[in-house]
């Protein structure tokens, strides 16, 4: 059993597309409408044929409801591994990344949380033991 696709709620799927593209890094693989229903992908640009993330649109009550409330809660809508928290961090200010929470050692790894611009808070993520 694979892991291919994961979705995340947005409440723009232009504005979700210039972030996760601009300025996270990944690459866009799917993009088709049918009617009103948009289908948005991307993927990491380092493994462009690994998962993909779906971009869906939160267009019910249901999924506004609960992106709403991971974003109040300030939990993130979805968690990303890098190999260096603070090189990602300084590579993504300049591009208007906002982060809610600067590169910090918690436990085993070292964090980051910045908001995505279309209703989510996300995390980056480097596992100590995932340092050289």
């Amino acid at each position: 059993m694979k892991i291919k696709l994961t979705s995340i709620y947005v409440n723009d799927q232009e504005r979700a597309l210039r972030f996760y593209t601009d300025v996270l890094g990944f690459v866009k693989k799917a993009d088709f409408t049918q009617g009103p229903f948009r289908w948005l992908t991307v993927a990491s640009a380092e493994e462009p044929d690994g998962t993909q993330l779906q971009l869906a649109l939160n267009d019910d009550a249901a999924a506004r409801a609960y992106q709403q409330a991971l974003f109040e809660q300030s939990k993130p809508a979805a968690m990303f591994y890098v190999d260096d928290v603070q090189q990602e961090y300084d590579r993504m200010k300049p591009l208007g990344a906002e982060f809610t929470m600067p590169p910090t050692k918690v436990t085993g790894s070292t964090i980051a949380m910045l908001n995505d611009t279309c209703g989510n808070k996300v995390q980056i993520v480097a596992l100590d033991r995932w340092q050289s």
